[in-house]
């Protein structure tokens, strides 16, 4: 009897020879990994295809939208469609030159056409025949000189005012205000169109004739507006 029989036990039971039985180990274990192998891998293939589809119908939206941020508001030229081979270019009108950006002149009265009459209404003494004699140099008329009248004397605190009808032509006072900077302009019920020039506490001297001729020369050609900004 084998050492492996137990004691007691023979015939069917005994354990004959040296090999021991073999026991399988069960399948089940082996299905279900393989199985979670293939469920791995399937959505792996899933995923990827997912982001093919992604690419090719959403790419084209995200470059037209890169495109459109990258240019603000124009277009570039990649954008506008293309034009048939045999496309008419349209005729543009010829260049203008520099005479086109200028904007038109202004028709200005001359100095000899304005009537002044110089006031003083400071403490200041012979500074209303000073600056009359100086703007008769410069080809105004001159009126009347003298002190100014009450409702002005000693009550103008800028360099001065220009007085004169609302039917004086403005481009008058323009030309007058010239010859002197920060002056104001007012209006009264006189009938002719002669100016006032009523100098004020802060007065100091007219404008030198080379900046007033250069001032004249801004209103008789005024620069042309600034084109706009266009893509």
């Amino acid at each position: 009897m084998s050492m492996l029989t137990p004691p007691g036990m023979g015939g069917k039971y005994r354990v004959t020879g040296a090999a021991y039985p073999r026991m399988s180990r069960p399948r089940r274990r082996r299905k279900i990994v393989l199985a979670l192998l293939g469920s791995v891998l399937a959505l792996a293939l899933l995923g990827y295809g997912a982001l093919q589809l992604i690419d090719v119908f959403g790419g084209d939206d995200s470059g037209k939208r890169n495109t459109a941020a990258s240019d603000g508001n124009c277009p570039t030229a990649s954008a506008k469609p293309a034009k048939p081979a045999n496309a008419v270019k349209p005729a543009t009108a010829p260049d203008a030159g520099p005479a086109a950006s200028k904007a038109p002149a202004t028709a200005l009265p001359q100095p000899g056409q304005i009537t002044v009459n110089v006031y003083n209404a400071t403490p200041r003494s012979g500074l209303a025949k000073a600056v009359g004699d100086e703007l008769k140099k410069r080809g105004f008329a001159i009126g009347h000189v003298g002190n100014a009248p009450a409702d002005f004397d000693k009550k103008v605190p800028g360099p001065g005012i220009l007085l004169g009808s609302p039917r004086t032509d403005k481009a008058a006072y323009s030309v007058l205000g010239t010859q002197l900077a920060g002056v104001t302009t007012q209006t009264d019920a006189r009938e002719g169109a002669d100016i006032d020039l009523i100098l004020g506490d802060s007065f100091k001297e007219l404008s030198t004739k080379e900046d007033a001729d250069k001032a004249l020369a801004v209103l008789a050609n005024p620069p042309a507006p600034a084109p706009s900004a266009k893509c």
